[in-house]
């Protein structure tokens, strides 16, 4: 992706993009945005991080998001590992701490998002990705 300049964006950039065309995906489909970024620390460290954690209905969903270039060779999916699922899996059990219950319906979906210079991105919601 290039910028209205011209220069090429980085690859933070792209994925502040992807989480923000995400999220307007996810309104835009009845769900109601609780956090955006969510991360938890312990003693000074990163012990869990969750991109979008919102509501459908009475359902939680803790959110992974992957962005892409259009003509990647590797699918975003693909970029969430046992490691990212266990930094998503630890986050996800520190809000749920904090909302002092489990009792609550709750999945793990990742939304892929494919980008291209002069087309809109186009989306894809993984239910129940891990």
């Amino acid at each position: 992706m290039t910028g209205p300049d011209g220069e090429p964006r980085d690859r933070q950039w792209l994925g502040r993009y992807g989480e923000q065309v995400a999220a307007a995906w996810l309104r835009a489909h009845q769900c109601r945005i609780l956090a955006k970024n969510y991360r938890n620390k312990r003693r000074g460290r990163r012990t869990g991080e969750v991109d979008i954690i919102a509501r459908d209905q009475r359902l939680l969903l803790f959110i992974e998001v992957k962005t892409r270039h259009e003509h990647s060779q590797v699918r975003p999916l693909g970029a969430v590992d046992k490691e990212k699922q266990r930094l998503i899996e630890r986050g996800a059990n520190d809000w749920l701490r904090r909302l002092g219950t489990r009792q609550l319906p709750w999945r793990f979906d990742v939304i892929e998002v494919y980008v291209a210079d002069g087309k809109p991105p186009r989306v894809n919601r993984v239910r129940d990705a891990f």
